[in-house]
């Protein structure tokens, strides 16, 4: 880009300085803040206030914090789900949707499974049958992006929205096993065997260790494993994977599966814990999509989207929390700071892995010169 004479352009780091690999996302969150500070003076209210009350709802009060890691959970699994295909240059962008697939996947397995089962068997039973519609709900786009590349960003991001209404039908529009005979429209409960017990009068349940020991063994599996070298391959050379006898049909569809298993896990992880059903009321929650923030923020790091997880998670309650305070905050304020923490942390990124250069245009006169 040339502006007044000058050349501005981002040339190619070959070696990114480690510390910027801390500070970018540390900087990219205290951006996001200033940003919706902008907003909240425009609103009327100050932005310090806001924000302490916003850290004392979210994260520091006994009841905000265990909302937090409550709402973090499954957040956690659909933040691992992005970052698994990320990390592969696969954009699975349908979260979301295989959340849905995966409540209704668990729903069904806690329905009609659950009470034939010995009780130590029905919820690992519910949750791999969450994980398993999960999967299947983005084998089609897997399979089109390995065979004629067709774009996965599209056909999963299109997917949720078929996954949405579906949901809505098999809860308002019909009468299957997933809806409670009641006249009232609501998702038929599970059986007891297939719910798992919340600690004491908390709204955290045991998923959280899942979550967090699937994070972990992700990491440690995706480090070590040969597995986890051939996509770090593929991801850093396709040309070179393929020269070394590696599988690219293989590999885009055993990633997208395994990232749709993950978001399917934390629709099934409602079910076993604070849900027991297919609950609609969870299609406008939008965990699918935060996902791929936390993950951006986590820079796809398995271990670090706990954290961001726990982030986001907090901002929400405490957004929400704000809208019944004595002063009440627009629960968009929540929204703003998401976004704009997404926007910065690519942002941050892209400086991560560059350099700006700006060099004066030969010939070109100098500004002030005679």
């Amino acid at each position: 880009m040339i502006v007044g004479g000058y050349r501005i352009e981002l040339e190619p780091r070959l070696k990114s300085p480690r510390w910027l690999v801390y500070v970018v996302p540390v900087v990219s969150l205290l951006f996001a803040f200033v940003v919706a500070g902008i907003f909240l003076l425009g609103t009327g209210h100050n932005p310090f206030t806001t924000y302490g009350k916003l850290i004392d709802k979210g994260y520091t009060s006994y009841y905000g914090i265990t909302d937090t890691l409550g709402l973090a959970t499954p957040l956690i699994c659909t933040g691992l789900a992005a970052a698994f295909a990320f990390r592969m240059n696969l954009f699975n962008i349908g979260e979301e949707g295989q959340m849905y697939l995966g409540m209704i996947g668990a729903a069904w397995a806690g329905i009609v499974l659950a009470d034939n089962l010995p009780g130590v068997a029905a919820v690992p039973v519910v949750m791999l049958s969450g994980a398993a519609f999960g999967a299947l709900w983005v084998l089609v786009p897997a399979v089109l992006r390995a065979r004629l590349g067709t774009s996965e960003i599209v056909s999963t991001l299109l997917l949720n929205y078929v996954a949405l209404n579906l949901v809505n039908f098999l809860i308002f529009g019909s009468r299957t096993l997933w809806r409670d005979p009641s006249p009232f429209p609501d998702g038929q409960l599970v059986a007891d065997s297939a719910r798992l017990d919340r600690f004491g009068t908390t709204n955290v349940y045991p998923t959280l260790l899942i979550a967090a020991i699937l994070a972990v063994f992700l990491w440690l599996f995706m480090r070590f494993s040969n597995y986890g070298y051939e996509t770090s391959v593929f991801a850093d050379s396709p040309n070179t994977a393929r020269y070394a006898g590696m599988s690219a049909s293989r590999l885009t569809v055993s990633v997208l599966l395994s990232s749709g298993a993950l978001a399917g896990l934390a629709g099934s992880m409602y079910v076993v814990g604070p849900a027991g059903k297919v609950d609609p009321g969870l299609l406008q929650v939008g965990l699918g999509y935060a996902g791929i923030v936390v993950a951006a923020l986590a820079r796809y790091n398995f271990v670090a989207v706990i954290l961001t997880a726990v982030l986001f998670a907090g901002l929400r309650v405490g957004g929400a929390a704000l809208q019944i305070s004595s002063d009440p905050v627009p629960i968009a304020i929540a929204t703003v700071i998401q976004g704009a923490v997404l926007l910065f942390a690519l942002g941050g990124e892209m400086f991560r892995k560059n350099r700006l250069r700006v060099r004066r245009i030969a010939g070109s006169p100098v500004r002030g010169a005679a």
